[in-house]
Order: structure tokens, then sequence, then C-alpha cells
């Protein structure tokens, strides 16, 4: 493959990654933190070319665009990363056996990561500086439409780590083609884990086509139910905050479920959504009680395709329940598993909900717009897996590692 060489270069940079000290890396990612504001003339300029050949009406238009606001807060994720404990060489278990046998669980670094991601310059620094700290080197694969923002970023990156006489190969961006990501999913012999990020569509192929093991970061399918003992007016802004905070994330809410007895609120739930124009698609008993209370012009009614969709823009389903039981069935049914919420008074339905809800984070009162790694606590994240294996949610530090066993004897032989 044409990308052996750099596969190689990259894994053995992992190598001297795995024995660097703490301090030198908390002082390589504060060091990028302020090259990235340093240099945000630059990593903007080059933006701006990439947001030139997109059209603004693209949902991807906002997860492309970067800003000084967006580079500082970015700046501030990585100081936060580098201030978090090292999540490598920590005993996550130990034994001694009866044959006196020492065992110790440690977590150890993954080596090498491989990231695939679509219109998301902010992945590069969030990807490098979470491998970085967890001991792992990474090979970016952006997408076309972000590639010069991406090598921007990654060029300020290898000064940093020039400066500091680290391997710059700890860090690679591929070319944007798509043969290049062919290779990166068959490079068994070069990369441990492949992360993808980005839509369904991506997500499926990485899946079906990687031979290097996968984490999904799945496509976020997101529901509030409003129960029938739900709060009207902390409702309003629950559903607002997660429709409209940032519609192009994972997190959006994509679908309001209503309990049929609280229909009468649904104009009073929805109005706040008025304001920043979103289309909403309702059911017939939602479409009847929205009528002459939401916008005309931004009242459609409900086909099949409205539900199980990602929007990804300022639109919204709406559907109307008659139990806590079916409003679960809905989500069973439609949910990516990634993000959940029940707006309610009633602990016993609150309860039932997180019980029987399957997905990686499930909101009592709480929008879920707050699936993020660093509103966990995380510093940043790499991604949000969706799946089973491994890791769930926001993925962190922790989430990026692996372990591997230690044992000591004194010259014990099995019988």
């Amino acid at each position: 493959m044409k990308l052996n060489e750099t596969f190689l270069s990259v894994k053995l940079a992992s190598r001297k990654l795995a024995l660097m000290e703490e301090k030198l890396i908390n002082e390589v990612l504060n060091a990028v933190a302020d090259a990235a504001i340093r240099d945000k003339d630059i990593i903007l300029a080059a933006n701006s070319k990439d947001l030139q050949l997109m059209n603004p009406s693209d949902p991807k238009f906002d997860r492309l665009k970067l800003t000084v606001s967006r580079i500082e807060d970015i700046a501030s994720d990585m100081r936060n990363v580098a201030s978090l404990p090292s999540p490598f060489g920590k005993v996550l278990y130990e034994d001694v056996r009866p044959n006196g046998l020492k065992l110790r669980k440690i977590s150890v670094p993954f080596g090498v990561i491989g990231v695939i991601y679509e219109a998301r310059p902010n992945v590069s620094f969030d990807v490098f500086s979470l491998c970085m700290k967890s001991g792992s080197a990474c090979i970016l694969k952006g997408g076309s439409d972000a590639y010069n923002s991406n090598k921007a970023i990654v060029e300020t990156i290898h000064g940093v780590l020039d400066k500091f006489g680290i391997d710059r190969n700890i860090v690679q961006l591929l070319p944007a083609d798509r043969e290049a990501t062919t290779e990166l999913l068959h490079a068994n012999d070069y990369v441990d884990l492949i992360i993808p990020r980005g839509s369904s569509g991506l997500i499926n192929y990485v899946r079906k086509e990687s031979t290097v093991p996968v984490i999904e970061t799945g496509a976020g399918i997101c529901h509030t139910y409003f129960d029938l003992a739900g709060d009207a007016v902390m409702g309003a802004k629950i559903i607002n905050n997660a429709k409209t905070r940032r519609v192009s994330v994972c997190n959006a809410l994509d679908c309001l479920l209503v309990h049929a007895d609280r229909l009468s609120d649904l104009p009073e739930l929805c109005a706040p959504l008025a304001d920043s124009k979103v289309i909403v698609y309702a059911d017939k008993p939602a479409f009847q009680s929205l009528r002459g209370a939401y916008p005309e012009e931004l009242l459609k009614p409900a086909t099949p395709e409205s539900f199980g969709t990602e929007f990804l823009d300022y639109k919204m389903a709406v559907k109307t329940v008659n139990s806590v039981e079916e409003a679960v069935n809905h989500i069973f049914k439609y949910s990516s598993k990634h993000s959940e919420c029940i707006v309610t008074e009633d602990r016993k339905a609150a309860e039932y909900f997180r019980r029987a809800v399957d997905a990686a984070c499930v909101y009592v009162n709480a929008p879920t717009s707050f699936t993020d790694g660093a509103q966990f606590g995380l510093g940043a994240e790499i991604g949000i897996s969706t799946q089973k294996l491994h890791a769930r949610g926001p993925m962190g530090l922790k989430e990026i590692t692996t372990y591997k066993w230690l044992i000591d004897g004194e010259g014990q032989v099995r019988k």
C-alpha cells in the first residue's frame, strides 16, 4: 500500500510516546493550545477556503465553520485535557494467587488510533490532545470538505512538536481521497483501532469495510418524551435547548414525543422553537393542537420518513403517544441508541424510562445537548460511542486506553 511508510512511521512514534513522561505531555498540550490561538488567523484563513466551497445552507456548514471563539474553546478544552490525571498506568485490578503469583491489571495506551471524520476540523485538535494524553499516536483522516483547515491545524501541532524535539509522526494527516480511507481501514499491521465520526453512511461503510477493530460513534437520532406528569415550563426550555443550541451536532433533538393528555400544552412546548424558525413535522393529533398556534409556514404534516431521521437542521418531528410505555416502544424502533430524554415529575415514570430505554445516555429533566465529553468532565471527547463493547457514550481519556496483565513471580512453575 502507498501509505505503509506513513503508517509504519506513526507506529514507531507511538512506542516513544508510550514512554513519555506525563509532565512533558502536559507541557506540549498547553503549548499547542497557545499555538492554536497564536495561529488563529492562519487557521481561519484556511477554514475560509473550505467554507467558500460549501453551500451555507448545508447542515455541515456550521460544523465546518471555525471562529475565534471556537478556537478559544478548543484551546480551553486542550488545557482541560492537560490538567486531567493520566489515564494509563492505573492499577485496575490486583490479586495474589494461592501459589504466590502477584497479578496486576493496568491501563495502557492502545498504540495507534485512526480517526475518520467529515467536516469537523475541531476534531483534529480534540483527537490529538486526547490521544497524546492517553499515550497513543493518531492518524487523522478528515474529509475533503475540511482539508485546508485540517492541514493548517496539523501544521500548527507539528510546529510545537518540533520545538520540543518530539517525533511529529505521533500525529499524521492523511490525504483527503477515498483511497487513503481504504488503506487505513486495512492497515492491520500498523493501526490498533479505528474510530469513525460522521454520518450514518460513513459509519456503516467503516463498520463493513474495516479489518482493523472499530468503535462506532453512531449517528444521533435523539428523542425527548414529554410525560403526562411533565412540567410545561421546564419542558419548553429543555426542548428548545436540545433542538436549537446547535442543530448540526449528534446530540441535537430530532423527535418530540408528547403524551396525548398533554397535547393542550404542545403550543407552549414548541413556542420558543418558532424564534429559530424550526420546521415541525407533526402527526395528526399534534398538528391539530399546533394549528393556529405555531407559524403556519413552519408547520408540516409528518410522514413515515419524519421519524427515525437525524435532521442536523432546524427541523423536528412530533409524535403523540398514550403512555410512557408507548414512548419507549417508539424510541426502541427509531433510536440510534445515542441520547434519550424524559420530562416528568413522576418518579415511577422516570425510573421506568431509565431502565427500559436502551441508549448510551438517558436523561431525566435535562436536554440531550449535555451529551458531550467536556460537559461530562472528561476534558474533551474522541466521539460518542453507541455500541456496547469496550466503550459507550462520550469517549474520553479512560475510554481510549486498553489494559494488560503484569505477573510477578518467584520461580513458581505450573504443575
